[in-house]
């Protein structure tokens, strides 16, 4: 079977679908994706023939993909929530399509069309705990466990202390929020790791010894010995802190980093500090409370244990001809 994936081209798009595509291809499938060319290398390290859609950098739309479909011929297609676009090409010609989310669904209003109503059926990588109840209740979810995908690389060392890490993904985050983060962060005696995204590591200056501060992290890899994880909400963040049973301190910046904060703060495995909360005494205090054995360590365990019955990538990939046939 052939099998084409399309999604936007950035990380928080693309990787919560790479798992799914890997497995797919190791279950024997051919698969494809289509996605601009910011996030090619991962891709074809892991065998997924990418491809940029006519001249598609970010977004995807119908007139980007239809040539492609006409030349590939995919017995079925994989869009992301972001790329609308994908689906719509896929649907006129005729190919049967399943959404993928990146978490929970998002709330309207923040510049993605709603992938709701449409008819097809979505991947959800959200535990049903987080959902958004009015998507659990009227959408055809096919329950797909999230597992955190990134480029493999070098660890920080660990020195017996709590390992608190902070980021504030690769579209938000300023030199400003990042310093008073560090500033809180730098006053618990923890070991801090620091990925700055898009701000550069010499912007923020001289940092105290206990704190590791770089442009890049492999998150994926990070995330399964980490206490305490500070950022801004993205959903694979905050799914991959879930994931390994990690509480969170979540602030929130923009999209839909607000309703995961909420959801996050609602189940008891995190906190959250608004902007006009935020303060580095604000920060360390709670963290320092997220440091503490039980309450919101228990509840993300909860949480963990809630995903990690889920079925896996390999398992929902042996799946994928069923859909397929429902065109």
């Amino acid at each position: 079977m052939r099998v084409l994936f399309a999604g936007l081209a950035s990380v928080g798009h693309t990787y919560p679908m790479v798992p799914l595509a890997i497995a797919a291809r190791e279950a024997g499938h051919e698969v494809h994706f289509g996605v601009g060319e910011e996030v090619h290398r991962p891709l074809a390290a892991n065998g997924l023939r990418p491809f940029r859609p006519a001249d598609a950098f970010y977004e995807l739309y119908a007139e980007d993909l239809a040539p492609e479909l006409a030349r590939l011929k995919p017995d079925l297609v994989v869009h992301g929530w972001g790329v609308p676009g994908a689906a719509t090409a896929a649907r006129q010609a005729g190919i049967p399509g399943l959404w993928h989310g990146f978490g929970r669904l998002f709330p309207d209003g923040i510049g993605l069309e709603m992938p709701t109503k449409s008819g097809r059926p979505h991947l959800d990588i959200c535990p049903p705990s987080l959902q958004d109840p009015d998507f659990l209740a009227n959408e055809d979810r096919v329950a797909l466990r999230p597992v955190a995908f990134g480029e493999p690389g070098e660890l920080p060392a660990r020195d017996g202390r709590p390992l608190v890490y902070l980021t504030l993904g690769t579209a938000f985050g300023t030199p400003e929020l990042l310093a008073t983060a560090i500033k809180g962060l730098a006053e618990l005696g923890a070991r801090v790791v620091v990925a700055t995204g898009r701000v550069r590591p010499e912007q923020l200056g001289a940092v105290p010894d206990n704190v590791t501060v770089r442009a890049w992290v492999p998150q994926a890899d990070l995330l399964p010995h980490v206490d305490v994880v500070v950022h801004h909400g993205g959903s694979g963040t905050t799914l991959g802190a879930l994931a390994v049973g990690s509480p969170q301190l979540v602030l929130p910046q923009g999209a839909d980093q607000f309703a995961n904060a909420d959801a996050v703060t609602a189940a008891g495995a995190g906190a959250r500090l608004l902007p006009d909360e935020v303060g580095a005494d604000a920060i360390a205090d709670h963290v320092r409370t997220l440091l503490r054995p039980g309450g919101h360590t228990d509840a993300a365990r909860v949480i963990a244990d809630e995903i990690a019955r889920m079925p896996s990538p390999a398992e929902v990939a042996r799946r994928l001809p069923d859909y397929a046939d429902r065109g």
